[in-house]
This record gives structure tokens, sequence and C-alpha cells, in this order.
């Protein structure tokens, strides 16, 4: 839950960047521990746009910049994390099946979107970009490397633990339906139903995380530790055989241009 006074504050950086940038802000969202559902007291609000130019701007022979990417901002409501990326560089990624645009649509917490192109109303051109077996690697991806940066001793920080769970729980969401994971933990916990003592401990880890600092090292959970391991070696061949999708470019030309007034 963000309280209205952080969303006011959020809200007013995000009209200022707008202003400071001469962009317009389509589309504003949570993504981070606040939007996966399982903040830490202590969390920073990771806070991602999509944005557009002036129609001028993409006329010139030159490409500029296409993201903006600011220092972490201390406010009276904690750290703010906040980050864009250009419409024309979303779509491109989305086309190469990016999981993180799919995660941002869906986002729980949601601070701006500039009608008449929500770009959520659009999933029907946009979900025939999404390849399981793309989307699936990424996220084997993510939690492998948690694993070898932050496996090797008898503690672990507490947050670590769920930047692999999320993943993998993703990666088994999509070896199970081969559709677009949720980005909530509670809504992919039910991947693992047949697996009641990896549920319970999962969700006894999400209530500790709510009230301690991310920071702090935990002992090894060896259950946790065992299906982790166990899951990742499975998927990363499960994953191989997973189908390939790429939808029409030219929806996605359309849908550009529509967002520009073209």
């Amino acid at each position: 839950m963000i309280l209205p006074e952080t969303e006011a504050i959020i809200k007013a950086r995000l009209a200022s960047i707008a202003e400071e940038y001469q962009i317009k802000i389509i589309y504003a969202c949570e993504s981070g521990s606040r939007a996966w559902g399982f903040p830490s007291p202590d969390s920073d609000y990771d806070v991602r746009f999509i944005y557009v130019h002036p129609v001028e701007w993409y006329l010139r022979l030159s490409e500029e910049r296409d993201v903006i990417d600011l220092p972490l901002e201390d406010t009276p409501v904690g750290l703010l994390d906040l980050g864009g990326w250009d419409l024309r560089k979303t779509l491109r990624l989305l086309s190469k099946s990016n999981p993180a645009i799919w995660e941002w649509l869906q986002s729980p917490v949601c601070y701006h979107i500039t009608p008449p192109f929500n770009l959520r109303d659009y999933s029907h051109v946009l979900d025939s970009f999404y390849s399981p077996i793309t989307a699936c690697h990424h996220y084997l991806s993510i939690c492998r490397n948690t694993m070898d940066q932050s496996f090797d001793g008898e503690t672990v920080k507490i947050k670590k633990y769920f930047y692999r769970v999320r993943p993998l729980l993703a990666a088994l969401w999509i070896e199970r339906y081969q559709t677009v994971p949720p980005m909530e933990l509670a809504l992919l916990l039910p991947v693992i139903d047949d697996q009641i003592d990896i549920q319970k401990c999962i969700l006894d880890l999400q209530i500790r995380k709510l009230h301690i600092d991310e920071q702090v090292p935990i002992p090894r959970i060896a259950m946790l530790d065992d299906f982790l391991v166990r899951e990742l070696a499975r998927l990363q061949d499960a994953a191989k055989i997973l189908p390939v999708r790429t939808g029409d470019r030219v929806s996605l030309d359309h849908l550009f241009q529509q967002c520009l007034g073209l």
C-alpha cells in the first residue's frame, strides 16, 4: 500500500521530470518489492515510467539517448529510485519479449496513465510478442545470478531469498501455463500448491520481511535452498522446449504512431 503523501511526492517528482526533460510521461508505476508484495520498512520506491518526446525528436538523423536514469533521491517518505524508457525503446524491447514491460503494465501500483493511449488496454497487441522460452530463461537467469552472488555462507540477506524465489516461481508459471506470470508473489504461490511446506516457508519469510531491515542477514533455510537448487536445475532443461512466439511488428508501429498523435 502506498500512502497518499508518498504518492503525492512521487507524482510531483514525475511532473518535474517531464518538465525538465521536455517529455510526456504516458505511464508510471511501482516496480520492485513494493509491487511484488514483499516490501521491508526501508524498501526504496522503485518508480518506472514510459515517456514520449515531441514528434520532431524522432525525426532527427541521429538517435538521442532513450532512457532517463536518475540517482537515488532521499525524500521525507524514503528513497526514490526513478527511471524511464522512451516509448520507442520500450516497444523495441517488447518486440524481443523483454519481460520487464509486462511486469510494469500489470503493476498493482500505478502512479500515472495518460489517456487515451493506456498501454494496459493493448494487451491484444502486446501479448502476441510474449515468447515463453525467452521469458523463462530471463527469470532463471535472475535466480541463478542471485544464487551465484549471495548464497555462499551460513547466512544471507533476507531480500536475497525473494530475489530467487519470485523469479523461480515466475519461471514455474511460464512452464505450466506459457503465459505472462503475475507480478505479485501471492498470485504466483499457487504454482507450488503441491508443496505446502515450501509455500508456508515463503509466507513466513514474507511476514518477517515486512518488519525488519531487508539488509539484515538471516540463517540459511535448508529446505528452501534445496527447493530452489532442485527446481532451478530442472527448469533450465525444461525451458529449452518452450515455444517461441513473435507478434506482428506492424501492429507495434501503429501503436507507436498513435501514441505520438500521428
